[in-house]
């Protein structure tokens, strides 16, 4: 992640999509130099067409002609209504996002009025869930009570995830109950996410480091290895559950049956069946499904599985296509294009995690808004520069992917296509597309 980039966000706000204004006038501004893609999401460029058929639809709407600042940015995603297509993606129990920064980030996420997640082992590895003595309350509820005393109108909410170790001690029957957590049920913004999985360690469940009076007290609940060389410091292992077609089909109905007024997310990570677990998840009902990219994850993750093991997000985009119900995406979340290039992918929002936290470790107070305020400038701009107005209308033909070495692709039909030289793909005499993906 380009942390110095997002601090200067949080710090500029929409200031930072620019080049620095003290050296307008007196520098030629061009590409960066040496500026290479980390991955395939950055290496797909955003390809605006010359002629804008929705454009002419705008202006006749609006009766002059449009600019960046008529895209309608509002959006539904998982059962909820959103300022932006953005959520906070889940923390879960990292001490980086405990105490006040977790608070922070909830305070700031409510006032922006996006969905935020509060991942799983809180409860479980905090003690208490503490909701009857606020001088005793978890972070768990903390959280949740920072986002509503910020929250305003009807957009955003609140959605936590369960992992098996909150199975056992009921997480979700206890919000479900919570007087807390009747604001959100009454307004409809309570949720719960069944965790199948994480970017940053595909396959397997949350690790953290504790200390050796945690690890005494959560023996017995999570597996608990001590590796490190001076003993300060064990690690802590969560299940990370199992799961078939129908398993996952059985929870999700469960979800349904036992919390009717709560919203259901499914997290999967970047899995080589990743579309047929996203069509499982939709066809149980599922309100919303998110696709962890390997590019993700806040968490402590062996170097092997951060390097080597699990989808990048584009390739897990590609595999899915068109999504069957509401698809959101997290892996390296922190500027404008990425976000537009997955909303042509198929995706209704991304998540911030990294970026979230390091925005507001930057400005505890407003450093996330400031971040946000500049993704939604260069979301408005590009979206905009496609000749578009509205979200839903960003789609495949909007991306252009770089030509690759290996297999050729091939068309809707099955046939081979011969490369143009230029990167696109061409199927006998004609086009088949400008944005014919790697594989197909």
């Amino acid at each position: 992640m380009p942390d110095v980039a997002i601090r200067e966000r949080a710090r500029l706000g929409a200031e930072a999509a620019f080049p620095p204004t003290e050296e307008y006038g007196g520098t030629v501004f061009g590409q960066q130099y040496g500026a290479a893609p980390v991955d395939q999401i950055d290496s797909i460029r955003l390809v605006p067409p010359v002629f804008v058929p929705d454009r002419v639809s705008k202006l006749v709407e609006l009766g002059r002609e449009p600019l960046h600042a008529d895209v309608a940015l509002r959006t539904s995603l998982g059962g909820f209504q959103s300022s932006l297509p953005l959520y906070v993606s889940a923390f879960g129990s990292t001490q980086v996002s405990g105490g006040d920064i977790g608070v922070a980030v909830a305070r700031q996420a409510g006032r922006l009025g996006v969905p935020m997640v509060i991942g799983e082992n809180i409860v479980p590895t905090y003690g208490h869930y503490g909701r009857v003595d606020p001088g005793t309350e978890s972070l768990l509820l903390r959280r949740i009570r920072a986002y509503l005393e910020e929250a305003t109108g009807d957009c955003g909410g609140v959605v936590v995830q369960q992992s098996t170790e909150d199975a056992d001690m009921e997480v979700w029957n206890t919000i479900y109950s919570d007087p807390t957590a009747a604001a959100l049920l009454s307004t409809g913004r309570l949720g719960f996410e069944l965790k199948v999985g994480q970017g940053a360690k595909p396959g397997l469940g949350g690790i953290t480091l504790v200390d050796q009076e945690a690890a005494a007290r959560l023996d017995g609940v999570y597996r608990i290895e001590d590796h490190s060389h001076d003993m300060r410091h064990l690690l802590r292992y969560s299940s990370p559950g199992t799961f078939t077609s129908e398993i996952l089909r059985m929870q999700i109905r469960l979800m349904r049956n036992n919390f009717p007024r709560a919203q259901v997310w499914v997290k999967l990570h970047p899995g080589r069946d990743i579309r047929e677990a996203t069509v499982a998840a939709w066809d149980a009902g599922a309100d919303a499904v998110t696709v962890d990219g390997a590019e993700a994850g806040s968490g402590w993750a062996p170097y092997a599985m951060l390097e080597h093991v699990g989808l990048p997000l584009a390739e897990c985009l590609r595999r899915i296509g068109q999504p069957e119900g509401c698809l959101l995406a997290s892996g390296r979340m922190w500027e404008g294009s990425r976000l537009v290039k997955c909303l042509a992918l198929g995706a209704r929002a991304v998540g911030l995690g990294r970026a979230a936290l390091i925005a507001v470790d930057e400005d505890p107070h407003a450093g996330l808004e400031r971040l946000v305020k500049c993704l939604e400038l260069e979301v408005r701009l590009l979206v905009s520069a496609l000749g578009k107005y509205e979200l839903h209308r960003v789609g495949p033909e909007d991306v252009w992917w770089p030509a690759e070495p290996g297999p050729r692709p091939h068309d809707s039909t099955g046939k081979t296509c011969v490369s143009g030289g230029d990167g696109r793909a061409d199927s006998g005499p004609t086009a088949a597309s400008d944005s014919v993906r790697p594989g197909e």
